[in-house]
């Protein structure tokens, strides 16, 4: 549980409930203890302190600690987190000790009352010995991994987006020059987010890790204990089989996935002791000054130094489908979708170039904090769970019989040591040591079935999982959607409503060609800079639209490429004697040049009408860009007061297309009883278009990740099964969304 100021700190994210703070915090305490449970109480409220079982004390801003506490930390709350997991640790290893101690006892006894052996007591103090051991070690390495597990992260606590670029080379310890290879060095985190390594041992041990494998590895000792050696074999063999079947299963992946990230390795082009050199994204350090140019992908988040026509695909870490204009003027913004002065790792530059400095690596990125929140325990699985409840129903019924075998054999005067040797026989012979085997065979069938369709799959229970999912968190762009912007559809004039490609007439026809003679063409295979010239190229070659239509022999004059600044793209060619100028750009700063329409002059007001119909396009979730021409241009040199007096002809649309399976397969999903919930950082209103074309919402509400922030655990849980979309959210957002769902679908099963 949270409660006070650090209910909202990002290392404490995961907590289950928030509770009363403040001069509430010790009555909130002892409401917890009158529940029975024991509490450690992280604070720095004396009071409270003093009122739980263990007192874990903070310093306050001041840096004053508060005296009474039985422990005391920093004012960092993630390192109090360390504190936690120690305890869960703790108690998950006390546990299991028990659980060790009670089955030495059972074999031990066994031993000493069944054994075939000249001195049975002395096979019986093995058996207490070698349980000791073995905690011993699953203590040891508990504890390893309890010291391994990565530090908490925290909030970064400097407002970068918000500050100018020398305030910002000045806090990252950095230069124009960039840093030197020294300073690189001493700088790069060593505690960095690494591959992770693979082995077959490692991956034998994950996939031995089941409910039965405890049960089967006592019926083995008891099995030895009385002298049925086959038996123990026959069950320790069965088990390491099936292990090593699913381990090599689990092994064979990593090693895919490993081979997959080393070929997908993301370079940096860095500036180092004055010069550009090209190094792993890992070797970055905080102060590091980074080129990025078109198609690149950003290897760490940054505060760009300098901005040229650059626009960033966002898409990765906010869901955004549209390409994010960036640009180096500070700006207040809390969403990272609104950030314009910063680029974040994961991301990929779409048109234009930059520099940047590094304020962010590895884990400490906006997308490595977004990775980290999203990991915690994994839940059991379907499998998991039906074993171990297999394991509790069983389990009584063969010690019940073995005992009820004993008990009779006693009472009819049998020796003991036969007396004994039976029950123990019958309990082992209730032991399903094949299931195991079974299971991992049918696992691992499906997993060979889905490595037919390009799919990898590391842990074959994850298979199961799948099939007996309640709610299913689908992120938007890229997996409903293409993951890129296309033209969609064309509008003539004030028309706010537009036609799609397939059925254009021929007045849509002669914007789109307008449009097309106002995109650059591609020169030597290349890719366009802008997506959207992109989209017109495409869209156009689709529609069967050419640079001549409705302009017989037209041919490039001159041009002004589209900037920022500009707002727009004109191309002047020549169409026999005359002088064609065509104009495509947003619709603010095409429709202020335009003069008339059909024809007819426009005034102020109708200026207003034009851009209320393409206020109406971009409300369906579209992007939307003005086309307009002058057929009898002057001549010249083209500048951009030559572009005036203009003939508005219509407007472009541009979305990110649905993929064709998916809604195909939403309608399957949800008819299988699976609760939807479309996630992306789109704004409401284009989540909520793209949800109806996808038939996701069936009645339920869009809400925003700003919302849900504002919501605790509770209310959470009662809002889950009334939403269908989540716009605007971040990935942090997103895992949290997804923790509350498998929760909720816990309960509800």
């Amino acid at each position: 549980m949270t409660a006070g100021a650090h209910a909202a700190d990002a290392s404490v994210r995961e907590a289950d409930a928030v509770s009363e703070g403040g001069d509430r915090l010790p009555d909130s305490v002892r409401a917890l203890q009158r529940d029975g449970d024991g509490v450690l109480l992280l604070s720095h409220n004396r009071n409270a302190l003093l009122a739980a079982d263990i007192g874990v004390g903070i310093t306050d801003p001041q840096g004053r600690p508060p005296w009474g506490a039985d422990l005391y930390l920093d004012g960092d709350p993630a390192s109090a987190v360390v504190i936690v997991e120690a305890c869960r640790t703790a108690r998950e290893t006390a546990l299991r000790g028990v659980r060790l101690a009670q089955a030495a006892a059972v074999i031990g006894a066994t031993a000493v009352l069944a054994g075939r052996a000249r001195r049975p007591a002395a096979r019986g103090v093995t058996a207490f010995n070698a349980a000791a051991a073995l905690g011993t070690a699953a203590g040891v390495w508990s504890a390893v991994r309890l010291l391994r597990r990565p530090p908490p992260l925290t909030a970064s606590q400097h407002p970068w987006h918000a500050m100018d670029p020398a305030t910002v080379l000045a806090r990252a310890g950095g230069s124009d020059g960039g840093l030197t290879a020294e300073e690189a060095r001493a700088r790069v985190d060593p505690t960095g987010e690494r591959p992770p390594t693979t082995s077959l041992g490692r991956a034998y041990l994950a996939e031995m890790a089941n409910p039965l494998t405890p049960v089967l590895g006592a019926g083995a000792a008891m099995s030895a204990s009385v002298g049925a050696v086959l038996d123990a074999v026959v069950i320790v063999a069965v088990t390491a089989l099936s292990g090593l079947f699913g381990g090599f299963q689990r092994h064979r992946t990593d090693r895919a996935v490993a081979h997959l990230r080393r070929e997908s390795a993301v370079m940096a082009k860095v500036v180092r002791d004055g010069e550009e050199i090209t190094v792993p994204a890992e070797e970055l350090a905080v102060g590091d000054v980074v080129n990025l140019n078109p198609g690149e992908v950003v290897p760490a988040d940054g505060r760009l130094l300098e901005a040229h026509h650059m626009e960033v695909d966002e898409s990765a870490l906010t869901g955004e489908s549209l390409p994010v204009a960036k640009n180096v003027a500070p700006v207040l913004a809390s969403e990272l979708g609104n950030r314009t002065s910063m680029v974040y790792e994961g991301t990929t530059v779409a048109a234009g170039h930059g520099r940047a400095v590094v304020v962010a690596t590895g884990t400490a990125t906006e997308a490595g904090r977004a990775a980290a929140d999203g990991r915690g325990a994994a839940p059991s699985v379907g499998v998991e769970r039906r074993l171990a409840r297999i394991t509790r129903t069983t389990l009584p019924v063969p010690l019940g019989s073995a005992a009820a075998v004993v008990a009779a054999g006693m009472l009819r005067g049998r020796p003991t040591r036969d007396t004994v040797g039976a029950g123990v026989g019958l309990a082992v012979a209730s032991v399903p040591e094949g299931l195991p085997f079974l299971v991992s065979a049918a696992q691992l069938a499906s997993a060979r079935r889905l490595s037919a369709r390009a799919a990898l799959v590391r842990d074959p229970r994850a298979i199961e999982a799948a099939g007996r999912t309640d709610v299913l968190c689908f992120d938007k762009t890229g997996t409903l959607t293409q993951g890129r912007i296309s033209l969609v559809a064309v509008a003539v004039g004030g028309d706010g409503d537009g036609r799609p490609l397939e059925s254009l007439a021929d007045e849509h026809d002669a914007v789109l060609a307008a449009a097309l003679r106002a995109t650059p063409c591609p020169h030597n295979g290349r890719e366009l800079e802008h997506a959207t010239d992109g989209a017109v190229t495409a869209g156009a070659k689709d529609a069967g639209v050419s640079r001549s239509t409705a302009a017989p022999g037209w041919r490039r004059t001159s041009s002004l490429p589209f900037e920022p600044s500009r707002g727009f793209h004109a191309t002047r060619g020549r169409c026999g004697k005359r002088r064609i100028l065509s104009v495509k750009g947003a619709p603010e700063e095409v429709v202020k040049r335009c003069a008339t329409l059909s024809g007819r002059r426009v005034d102020r007001k109708g200026r207003k009408a034009i851009l209320s119909a393409g206020e109406k396009l971009a409300a369906k979730g579209r992007r939307v860009l003005a086309v307009a021409e002058l057929r009898e241009a002057p001549g010249g040199k083209l500048t951009d007061e030559a572009v005036d007096g203009l003939e508005f002809l219509g407007f472009l649309a541009f979305a990110d297309r649905v993929r064709g399976s998916a809604r195909d397969a939403v309608s399957r999903i949800a008819d299988a009883g699976v609760h939807i919930v479309m996630i992306t950082g789109d704004h409401p209103g284009t989540a909520e278009s793209m949800a109806r074309e996808l038939g996701v919402l069936d009645g339920r509400r869009v809400v925003t990740g700003a919302e849900l922030d504002d919501l605790d655990d509770r209310a959470l849980d009662e809002l889950l099964p009334e939403v269908g979309v989540v716009a605007r959210g971040t990935p942090c957002t997103g895992s949290a969304w997804c923790r509350r769902s498998n929760a909720w679908a816990a309960r509800s099963r």
